[in-house]
């Protein structure tokens, strides 16, 4: 990062002189940080949708472009190459575990995967129709009762800190799942790979043993990897903005899971399968709402189609529609909802329409698709983003943490209430 030129600003005739930041990949900003100091004006921006709130050396996103990159490596070659836990120890870490520190990782995952035996009564005081999610952010945000030394110096040892959440994220998420269905809990097994095991938490049964099938651990592997970070997006940004207040990792992450659980952000691939559930309760005439998605006069959208940042197609949505399609032929899965989300992809890849318009089908569209075919029922969908997703919050939290020009977050806005007026005493009103 430089800053070696400047934009120029005139405000009632008087020009001021901000500093332009540029950034390692082309990047460029307006630093404002003294404007108000200044100039005694703020900046308006609803939505930050302009506006930078930090420097990061963790994930660069070019939504123009179609790139997406973790610490410099492209998502394609770390979603073919590595394991999920490879990923989060670059993420955490900022370079690729060695063969020695990849064993220690993964050592202490299988070390730390358990949770106290307490935390489990918690579920039983949930009523059984309690939304994952909820679950998952208050027993996050619990855990640094149950294990006091984490709220030492979190990142002094941060494999100890990164590796007890990663791991223990899973567990919970297993067992609120058996919870939900009144099944037995399934522990996790140190010789089973992070993906196999948390599989296997999900659907083993002691009456009715699950065969941990390589297909689906490595779709799980890449859906994951795919999740781990993807810049200052809603969640991320509550975890920094949280987090900036000397509040701990577990209360920032469960911050961070409640913002994810909103229906606009984590919980886009259920509205793809509520989409296909509402299409298949009408026949399954999918073409019927293509056209009602093309038409100017209707409010309705695809869900699963298009993204907020990217003009062109997701590069998560390419890397994920391959291995949507190995794993369906693989498992040779029946499904009425499958068939029609295939059809429209087909359709919606070569209509003009879809491609003029930059809508193509994103990573939320495809991994709603893989999900059910593992068998994950539609609620626990965010809490699987949200497993993928906590190696970046980590280290987003970490590195705003490290760093010295850090500040409390504390947005400004434009006040657009009644002006100064007169109080009226109650006996005049």
């Amino acid at each position: 990062m430089n800053s070696s030129d400047n934009a120029l600003l005139t405000i009632e005739g008087k020009t001021y002189s901000l500093p332009i930041v540029h950034g390692t990949e082309g990047e460029r900003a307006i630093d404002i940080s003294k404007l108000l100091q200044e100039t005694g004006c703020t900046t308006l921006d609803l939505g930050y949708k302009n506006t930078a709130s930090c420097t990061s050396r963790i994930t660069f996103l070019n939504g123009n472009k179609g790139i997406l990159s973790y610490r410099g490596y492209g998502i394609e070659e770390l979603a073919e190459k590595c394991l999920f836990i490879e990923v989060a120890y670059l993420l955490v870490h900022g370079h690729l575990p060695t063969a020695t520190e990849y064993d220690h990782f993964r050592n202490l995952l299988n070390r730390f995967s358990l949770i106290h035996e307490d935390m489990i009564h918690f579920f039983d005081h949930f009523p059984p129709s309690a939304p994952p999610m909820a679950i998952l952010s208050v027993m996050v945000n619990s855990l640094c009762s149950y294990y006091p030394e984490m709220n030492d110096d979190l990142t002094t040892d941060i494999d100890l800190t990164a590796a007890r959440l990663i791991s223990k994220i899973r567990t919970i998420a297993a067992f609120s799942y058996k919870k939900s269905l009144g099944k037995p809990l399934i522990y996790p097994r140190p010789e089973l790979p992070y993906c196999a095991n948390f599989l296997n938490m999900m659907f083993d049964n002691p009456v009715e043993p699950y065969t941990v099938r390589p297909e689906a651990v490595a779709a799980l592997n890449k859906l994951l990897i795919l999740h781990a970070d993807h810049e200052q997006n809603c969640s991320t940004a509550t975890v920094r903005l949280v987090g900036s207040a000397g509040v701990n990792l577990y209360a920032s992450i469960a911050a961070g899971i409640n913002a994810l659980w909103g229906p606009l952000h984590g919980g886009a691939n259920e509205a793809v399968i509520a989409m296909l559930e509402a299409i298949h309760q009408d026949g399954g005439n999918f073409q019927k709402y293509i056209d009602k998605a093309k038409d100017k006069s209707d409010a309705f959208k695809l869900s699963g189609f298009g993204h907020r940042v990217y003009k062109t197609f997701d590069p998560r949505g390419k890397i994920i529609k391959n291995a949507c399609d190995e794993l369906l032929a693989v498992l040779n899965v029946h499904d009425p909802l499958l068939e029609i989300a295939l059809r429209l992809e087909e359709v919606a890849l070569k209509d003009a329409y879809f491609i003029e318009r930059n809508l193509f089908p994103n990573v939320d569209f495809y991994s709603g698709i893989i999900y059910r075919a593992l068998g994950i029922p539609t609620n626990m969908f965010t809490v699987m983003f949200a497993l993928g997703r906590l190696p970046g919050w980590i280290a987003q939290w970490k590195e705003q943490q490290e760093d010295p020009r850090s500040k409390i977050g504390r947005p400004r806005q434009v006040y657009m209430g009644e002006p100064a007026r007169p109080f009226v005493p109650m006996s005049e009103r």
